[in-house]
């Protein structure tokens, strides 16, 4: 199918041949009838990505910090690698999405095939949707008027959030597709609507609406008129769905206001508030969040969770059904706003009226009655010539996200194997690593991985709580697995793990433990390999705040920090001690700065069989200028001092000072290189099965003990 993607590291727009989308629980897989060009939202990420790196530095100065943040403590060069890896990665563009449904999830209800929907889909052949952001679409509402019901819910949701009277003066400043559906709407809400903007057009469109008109690119003073028609007493509230880069208009907007009156933000604009504007007349500031109650709630959108209808009466799903029955009854006119019906395959056309052109506003793109190509795997280059004596590794990919694009792929690239299919549920993604990296093959259906008799080996870089179902399957499929940690999330898993590798011993099975392969790591082990006592050990992690709300902090999805991460650090202390952990003790601080409860701070006791200590102390409360890592080993009346993988430094040692990197190396490399070697010559697993399974229950231990059980026992 095809989709429409843009590069933000090039500025490049193309039409994209990507696998649709595999439907899963609780989502509508979709084919597009039409789709809606979002003028606003969308002409700001095509410029954006058209300017220059400095262009854009300076569009993002927050990211500018963080980038200068990454640099003082990993170094220059990985920082630039990850910042052009990251803009490299194509951005899905559109969200306005008007579809029959193809194929209905398991556990939804009120949906069926065949029924035409409006969703947040992008614009692309075939969408898959979360059925709360879905709205069945009335018969006598056609497939372009519903084109418009996500943008529209926008506009709503400030308007509900302005809470307009009848009989009140509101403002609409902006008078773009939003700022025109919002004057409709406070129209039909029985108020009086001031329309401000700079476009001749626009302003002609909302007089047909019912509004008054102030043109500001005449050099009317906007304040003064708004002031002027409501008799110097001032206007109850303004909804600002314009766009500026100073803020101007807001400051306007508080001028304009009577006392307590309202001003909500649905557009993008500076947000440097005079103090004096809203002190003065108690004035009500707001900025209105999309489309409405449940954005960004991944319970609500993602899981489907609704709120109930009593205590949240406006949802995104309901706001999307309210702008559909509007257009239905005829309260809502979307059909005047349509300047142009362009076919999806001639997207460029359609953005450079968008982004040239600010006559044009409403740009439908249009979609062919069936798909260019409907199937879940595209071929996309041409199989390699083997050499027969050659030992192969073929391998597949599972899960092509930011570990994969960023670590293991780079890691592999040269590593003289066969790369056939990558697999990904976000096509656009597995498309992206498919291409870049070299892949034969793409597809949204990682089964296809595992049929494939020609491939013998498989990476697994999914969500954490798909980690041991693929790994049982790709085990019983007869591949060689590398699976990145955690390698499961309960014992239950593990046990199920044990057995199917125990009855598959000529496999090789490997967890992402790449730190004990970093150079330091190395260094260290042989260091106090020929110790005479117990080590005593600390790793200090300064791992950044990540939001309860994301989905490594879910503990059936990611397992949590210390699960999902901790167990990094734990396996590297095993390695160096060479000694089994036996018990394990913890404590945490519960509470996160958003009110969630987060295992990421924490520290970690670890006593092993042969006397060894080792503490874990991880923290996501920290700066993130101070270094994400440091280890303190002492032993034998010496000491060796670690600094975040850049600098190794011993203290009272005859025979070694100081090891430095360039570039920080944190392993990854030797340890895929060492993975495949060992494919091709045979022998025993590359971590011991045993030191797998220790840390893996090492980890849950120490999530048991922090729950307050005390020391438990590995």
């Amino acid at each position: 199918m095809k989709q429409i993607l843009q590069n933000l590291k090039t500025g490049v727009l193309e039409v994209a041949e990507v696998p649709r989308p595999m439907v899963g629980p609780g989502q509508l897989l979709i084919q597009s009838r039409c789709t809606l060009i979002s003028a606003g939202t969308e002409r700001m990420l095509v410029s954006f990505a058209q300017s220059s790196l400095l262009g854009k530095a300076k569009q993002q100065p927050d990211k500018v910090k963080q980038v200068i943040d990454k640099i003082k403590t990993d170094g220059l060069l990985p920082t630039l690698h990850s910042v052009f890896a990251r803009l490299d990665e194509p951005l899905p563009l559109g969200y306005c999405n008007c579809g029959t449904v193809l194929e209905v999830g398991q556990g939804i209800e009120g949906f069926k095939v065949g029924d035409r929907v409006a969703s947040n889909g992008a614009h692309a052949e075939i969408v898959c949707v979360p059925k709360n952001l879905c709205a069945k679409v009335p018969d006598n509402v056609s497939d372009e008027d519903a084109a418009f019901t996500v943008l529209a819910s926008i506009g709503l949701q400030g308007i509900r959030l302005l809470n307009p009277m009848f009989g009140e003066t509101m403002v609409v400043s902006g008078l773009g597709l939003i700022g025109l559906v919002c004057v409709q709407i406070l129209r039909n809400s029985g108020c009086r609507v001031i329309g401000i903007d700079v476009n001749a057009d626009r302003l002609k469109l909302a007089e047909t609406f019912g509004a008054e008109v102030i043109n500001a690119a005449t050099g009317a003073d906007v304040v003064a008129n708004s002031l002027a028609k409501t008799n110097g007493k001032g206007v109850d509230g303004v909804l600002i769905t314009a766009s500026a880069k100073d803020d101007s208009i807001v400051h306007q907007s508080a001028q304009m206001c009577r006392k307590r009156g309202r001003v909500i933000l649905v557009g993008v604009v500076n947000l440097h508030l005079d103090r004096a504007d809203f002190y003065e007349k108690e004035l009500t500031f707001q900025v209105s969040c999309s489309y409405g109650p449940g954005r960004y709630d991944a319970q609500y959108e993602q899981k489907g969770l609704d709120y109930p209808f009593g205590l949240v009466r406006w949802t995104e799903q309901r706001n999307f059904e309210a702008i559909l029955q509007g257009i239905s009854v005829g309260t809502l006119n979307v059909r005047s706003l349509i300047s142009e019906r362009i076919p999806q395959d001639e997207a460029a056309k359609a953005y450079k009226l968008v982004t040239d052109d600010s006559s044009k506003m409403g740009l439908i793109l249009t979609y062919p009655a069936e798909p260019t190509f409907s199937g879940t795997t595209i071929a996309v280059r041409t199989p390699p010539i083997q050499s027969p004596s050659a030992k192969s590794v073929v391998a597949g990919l599972i899960g092509a996200g930011n570990f994969a694009t960023l670590s293991l792929l780079p890691a592999i690239r040269g590593a003289n194997i066969r790369l056939k299919t990558v697999a990904d549920i976000n096509p656009v993604a597995g498309a992206h690593a498919g291409r870049k990296f070299g892949f034969e093959n793409i597809t949204s259906d990682y089964h296809e991985i595992l049929n494939d008799s020609d491939i013998n080996t498989v990476f697994i870089t999914t969500r954490h709580d798909l980690h041991a179902k693929m790994v049982i399957e790709a085990i019983k499929a007869g591949k060689h697995v590398h699976v990145e940690k955690p390698l499961c999330l309960r014992v239950d898993e593990l046990e199920l793990i044990k057995k199917a590798y125990e009855t598959a011993k000529d496999r090789q099975l490997l967890v992402g433990f790449n730190r004990r392969f970093a150079p330091h790591v190395e260094k260290i082990q042989s260091l106090v390999s020929s110790r005479n006592s117990p080590l005593c050990m600390t790793w200090l992690i300064n791992a950044g705040y990540i939001p309860a709300n994301v989905w490594v902090q879910d503990k059936a999805v990611g397992g949590g920090r210390i699960i999902g991460e901790g167990c990094h650090w734990m396996d590297v202390m095993r390695y160096v001690a060479g000694e089994s952990i036996i018990s394990v003790s913890a404590m945490m601080v519960g509470s996160s700065p958003d009110g969630g409860v987060c295992d990421d701070k924490i520290s970690i006791t670890l006593k092993f069989s042969g006397g060894s200590i080792g503490t874990l102390h991880y923290f996501a409360n920290g700066s993130k200028s101070y270094p994400k890592e440091t280890f303190e080993l002492f032993c034998d009346g010496k000491i060796l001092s670690l600094d975040n993988f850049r600098r190794l430094t011993g203290y009272g040692w005859s025979n070694f000072g100081r090891m430095r990197l360039f570039i920080q190396d944190k392993g990854h490399k030797t340890q895929f290189s060492r993975f495949i070697e060992r494919i091709r010559t045979g022998g025993g697993l590359l971590i011991p099965f045993e030191d797998i399974e220790n840390v893996t229950l090492a980890s849950f231990a120490a999530m048991e003990s922090a729950a307050g059980a005390g020391v438990i026992k590995v």
